[in-house]
């Protein structure tokens, strides 16, 4: 089993950043020989290793909505597999980093739709020049600090995690 290199996400990550459905996750793993089903994709949701779907309606009238994970689900699921092969079990994962990793990346997500949401009303309201300048400048600032507040959190799980796995122990 080949698992995917920091490349091929970051590629993955960067061609489809609006999210994938499962049936493409399960594609992009099938070539690694990585044994990933349908059934182990939902429990996987379920566990809480991987984000919930959002709907997302299709164009056209009577086409439905179809579910779109973020892409960060294929870097979980290469790091989740990557575990098993090291002999963890799926409690073991439950407890470390990658169950709090759907904390961080909803943090992540709330800041930017209240910082967009910021954005959007913005553009809507009639500023003056100057003033809109300062909000402007300071909605910059704000999205600046929220992604390195982001970034200093998953270092810190990242550190709990890496702490309790050099003891033997899980936190």
């Amino acid at each position: 089993m080949d698992l995917l290199g920091p490349e091929d996400i970051e590629r993955i990550e960067r061609d489809h950043a609006g999210g994938l459905p499962a049936s493409t996750i399960l594609e992009i793993f099938r070539p690694c020989g990585v044994q990933l089903s349908e059934a182990t994709f939902r429990k996987y949701v379920q566990a809480g290793l991987l984000p919930r779907s959002r709907r997302v309606g299709r164009k056209g009238k009577h086409q439905g909505s179809r579910g779109l994970y973020p892409v960060e689900s294929v870097r979980r699921i290469n790091a989740i597999k990557k575990m098993m092969a090291e002999g963890h079990t799926l409690e073991d994962i439950k407890r470390s980093f990658l169950f709090h990793k759907n904390h961080i990346d909803q943090l992540q997500r709330n800041l930017s739709e209240v910082l967009d949401g910021f954005q959007a009303e913005l553009g809507d309201r009639p500023f003056a020049g100057a003033h809109r300048r300062t909000l402007e400048e300071q909605l910059a600032n704000l999205r600046s600090r929220a992604q390195d507040l982001v970034r200093d959190v998953a270092r810190l799980g990242s550190a709990v995690t890496a702490h309790a796995d050099e003891t033997g122990r899980s936190h």
